[in-house]
């Protein structure tokens, strides 16, 4: 168990945006079915401070539902086609911008939809919540599309067939059913596909938007980043050798009657007091007084 959650983070650390996008979709969605799942009805009861509400009186003292509803799900299916839609759109987008121009279009678009949402209902004086990432993955497949229309996929089955051809059935199926269910939804798809060709446009013309959303959670990553600590260097110091002080040899002379006195006595170590001559005795005793 511990071998695979290892390896979820390996991956999750060296994926890109688009594949950390998929793992907080997942995992947010996991961790929302104890809490938010009814088991005895079968659906999810997401709260109005996660999901974005139709009340405009809700969101303005709830305005961040407006990016986090961005990131729940109703059900499996409904996560699993957004994921595989998702990572379609998302490696062909990244082919030609960057990571930094995909977040910031993921975030946007999912704002902007928000938005939109908000302001179609309350002209129709509807009051609903809306979980989901569709908006923000239509904006991503029709930024591309409005890019490359004529790019080339292969599908399985069905052959070479050129993006926009992808991109328009997608489209007409939410058209279809935008007046049988899922109304509040299907306005999200149609808001984030605008904002996604608007993107793109403005992108064309000099004006890329995702750069001040960028430079907001760049500002606040560095804000929250533990320092890192500097790490102690151990200086080595080569003691210095001692300098040797240079003793100045001093030669001691002695005067001539220790001299004298020195050599008796040796003589009288060696040989005893009887082997001294008479002199030797008399000048020993002379030099004792």
């Amino acid at each position: 168990m511990s071998s695979i959650i290892d390896d979820i983070k390996f991956q999750y650390r060296i994926g890109g945006i688009a594949n950390k996008m998929i793992y907080w979709n997942v995992g947010v969605f996991l961790l929302s079915i104890p809490l938010f799942y009814q088991f005895k009805v079968g659906v999810f009861d997401y709260p109005s401070w996660l999901a974005v509400s139709s009340e405009p009186s809700v969101v303005v003292t709830r305005p961040w539902t407006v990016l986090t509803y961005a990131f729940f799900h109703f059900g499996f299916w409904h996560l699993f086609f957004n994921m595989m839609v998702l990572h379609f759109a998302s490696r062909l987008f990244l082919t030609f911008f960057t990571q930094k121009q995909y977040l910031g279009l993921y975030l946007l678009s999912a704002v902007f939809s928000a938005l939109i949402f908000i302001t179609a209902f309350y002209f129709l004086e509807m009051s609903a919540l809306m979980v989901g990432a569709s908006a923000s993955i239509i904006a991503i497949l029709v930024a591309t599309t409005t890019y490359q229309p004529l790019m080339e996929i292969r599908l399985l089955l069905i052959g070479n067939v050129k993006l926009w051809h992808i991109t328009g059935v997608t489209l007409l199926l939410f058209l279809l059913q935008i007046g049988l269910a899922n109304t509040g939804g299907h306005i999200a798809h149609f808001s984030g596909a605008f904002f996604g060709y608007i993107y793109i446009r403005l992108l064309q013309n000099g004006t890329d938007l995702s750069k001040p959303v960028n430079a907001v959670i760049d500002f606040f990553s560095h804000l929250f980043r533990p320092k890192k600590k500097t790490p102690f260097k151990k200086v080595h110091v080569t003691p210095k050798r001692p300098t040797e002080k240079k003793v100045e040899s001093k030669i001691v002379i002695k005067d001539k009657t220790q001299q004298q006195i020195d050599e008796i006595l040796d003589k009288i170590s060696q040989s005893g007091y009887d082997s001294l001559t008479a002199e030797e005795k008399e000048f020993l005793f002379k030099a004792g007084k």
